[in-house]
C-alpha cells in the first residue's frame, strides 16, 4: 500500500503563491508518474499537472506559465508552485502517484487533498 500525504493548502490572496508538496509512503517497489488534480466545487475533478520520474512534465492549459510541478525522487515527493493564483484556482488539489506494488503491477494512488482557496 502506498499512502501520499498533502501539505500547503492555505487561503491567499489572489496574486499570490502557494507551494504544495505531496510525501508517498509505504511498501512499494518504485513510483511512476506524480500529479496534482483538483475539484472545484460542483465540477469535475481535473487534471493540473504531471511529472514523469525523469522529469518531463505536463500541464493544464488553465495553468501552464503559472504553475511549476517538480519532484524529488529520493524523497518520492511531488511538489506544485503554483504562482499568480486566481480566484478560479480555488479547489481541492489532489496528489495522484502511480507505484508499482510488486515487480510487475502499478497502480493508482490519491491523497485526501489539500485546500486551496484564493479570495481577497
Amino acid at each position: 500500500q502506498v499512502q501520499l500525504v498533502e501539505s500547503g493548502g492555505d487561503l491567499v490572496q489572489p496574486g499570490g503563491s502557494l507551494r504544495l508538496s505531496c510525501a508517498a509512503s509505504g511498501s512499494f517497489f518504485s513510483i511512476n508518474a506524480m500529479g496534482w488534480y483538483r475539484q472545484a466545487p460542483g465540477k469535475e475533478r481535473e487534471l493540473v499537472a504531471t511529472v514523469t520520474t525523469g522529469g518531463t512534465s505536463t500541464y493544464a492549459d488553465s495553468v501552464k506559465g503559472r504553475f511549476t510541478i517538480s519532484r524529488d525522487n529520493a524523497k518520492n515527493t511531488v511538489y506544485l508552485q503554483m504562482n499568480s493564483l486566481k480566484p478560479e484556482d480555488t479547489a481541492v488539489y489532489y496528489c495522484n502517484a502511480n507505484a508499482f506494488i510488486t515487480r510487475w503491477r502499478s497502480l493508482d494512488y490519491w491523497g485526501k487533498g489539500t485546500l486551496v482557496t484564493v479570495s481577497s
